[in-house]
């Protein structure tokens, strides 16, 4: 299937008037426009989560140690709300189409981050600020939730058989983008005012420009066509959706086992994620860490992501000739492995091997990453893969990242060294890397399996 081809029989080419068809490539470069901005809301709430909000959130009578998890307790909030929200937008995207979800997911995550950035402090709202933080937190993780799935397929639906690995990689590379934005938006604002400027509003600032998302998410919903799978699913139905059971519980009842693995093989790596971007910052700069400068750790994780893009691709790319699950399985392997490199070099407090620890850990982890949106777009049949991805993709983000920075500072905490977490590094690779030899190769698979009666498509027994 070409980047233009045209759809059979297909009468809803354009969903409303202006909405157009869009050649694969820039497709996937606009759904990266629009992932790189969602996580850049999320991300930024990551760091701030690491350096603002202890202070000014929660009682000044907390030790640090204590504010710091509790503050990370908000930050885990918001993956604890991404299973609903892959519900939600699941339910819309399986029923309505891709990008309507995804343009209502962008919209809902730039309304609640701007609203982050206009939120009284502690000291001006009590204990009235945590809990308004908690619930946008939570607004956060549904649009998370939803954008994910409707981010890849608008990529991967439409994509060559040829190139889904790299068009799927390509909107995966919107994780580190949105982790490049949001360090650079915390480094000017922290360069450019005094210390005491930027807790008192200089935080803000990146906040408040997530507004520009819901403008995004306006411009999808009107001027784009579907993806060239789901209108065909469209044209072949003869019997209206509405009458089914939802996508989500027919993916639950039909695949369960399936469902359990492909969030399985997600989990090492968004563990390992986390940990390298929120619980390594904190480590880094706290008291109870190294007491580093802030623009030290916030440099390091910036290098690694403008690294960490061209990998992500690569490992897309060369997944399309070889295979998602061999890249996949390489990856949490050498992630394992890495876990317990990473803590010596960071201990040396050198900007260099600091610099090095996590620029290496990010780019091992890119090739899981890059792949693992083909891999679950291939993985379920077109009626239900929007809610399928989602739900797959953010069960591994609430057993893999929401607990994690919690987890290394309790950890921490208890054991007083960072070999600990190490080994909950490696633990949670291996067990990606058994759920990963359980499902079969799904690069030479089709997506336009619209009448095929089986959801899951690929897993070894």
């Amino acid at each position: 299937m070409g980047d233009d081809a045209a759809v059979p029989g297909d009468t809803t080419r354009q969903d409303r008037p202006g909405a157009q068809d869009v050649p694969a490539l820039r497709l996937a470069l606009l759904a990266l426009a629009g992932a790189s901005i969602e996580w850049y809301d999320f991300f930024i709430y990551a760091t701030a989560a690491a350096l603002v909000f202890p202070r000014l959130f929660f009682s000044e009578t907390l030790p640090p140690l204590v504010a710091l998890i509790a503050s990370f307790s908000t930050f885990a909030v918001g993956f604890l709300a991404r299973p609903a929200g892959a519900v939600l937008f699941g339910h819309l995207g399986d029923r309505v189409g891709r990008k309507s979800a995804f343009a209502a997911a962008l919209m809902t995550m730039g309304a609640a981050t701007t609203l982050i950035g206009v939120l009284p402090s502690y000291h001006a709202m009590g204990v009235f600020a945590p809990i308004a933080l908690v619930l946008l937190r939570f607004t956060q993780g549904l649009a998370v939730g939803g954008q994910w799935g409707g981010a890849i397929l608008l990529a991967i639906e439409s994509a060559p058989k040829s190139r889904r690995g790299l068009y799927g990689s390509i909107v995966q590379a919107s994780v580190p983008l949105g982790v490049v934005l949001a360090n650079l938006a915390f480094l000017v604002t922290n360069a450019v005012m005094s210390p005491a400027a930027f807790m008192a509003y200089g935080w803000r600032i990146p906040f408040l420009g997530s507004i520009a998302l819901v403008g995004l998410g306006m411009f999808i919903q009107v001027r784009l066509a579907d993806t060239v799978a789901f209108r065909q699913l469209q044209a072949s139905e003869r019997a209206p959706r509405t009458g089914r059971i939802s996508p989500v519980f027919e993916v639950l009842r039909s695949c369960p086992r399936l469902i359990l693995l492909a969030g399985g093989a997600g989990v090492g790596n968004i563990l390992a994620f986390y940990i390298l971007i929120t619980y390594v910052v904190a480590y880094g700069t706290s008291a109870a860490g190294l007491q580093l400068p802030r623009g030290t750790m916030l440099g390091a994780v910036l290098i690694a992501q403008i690294a960490t893009a061209p990998v992500t691709c690569l490992a897309g790319m060369v997944s399309d000739r070889y295979g998602r699950r061999r890249i996949c399985m390489t990856g949490v392997a050498l992630m394992g492995v890495w876990a317990f490199v990473l803590f010596p070099l960071l201990e040396t407090r050198s900007p260099l091997w600091i610099t090095v620890a996590i620029s290496v850990g990010f780019c091992v982890l890119s090739l899981t990453y890059g792949p693992l949106a083909a891999l679950f777009a291939e993985t379920f049949s077109t009626r239900v893969r929007y809610s399928a991805v989602s739900l797959a993709y953010q069960i591994a983000g609430v057993v893999g990242g929401g607990l994690a920075p919690i987890i290394a500072t309790a950890l921490f905490a208890r054991f007083h060294s960072n070999l600990s977490i190490s080994i909950y590094i490696a633990a949670a690779c291996a067990l990606s890397w058994v759920c990963l030899g359980m499902l079969k190769s799904t690069h030479a698979t089709q997506l336009d399996d619209y009448a095929e009666p089986a959801l899951a498509k690929a897993v070894d027994t």
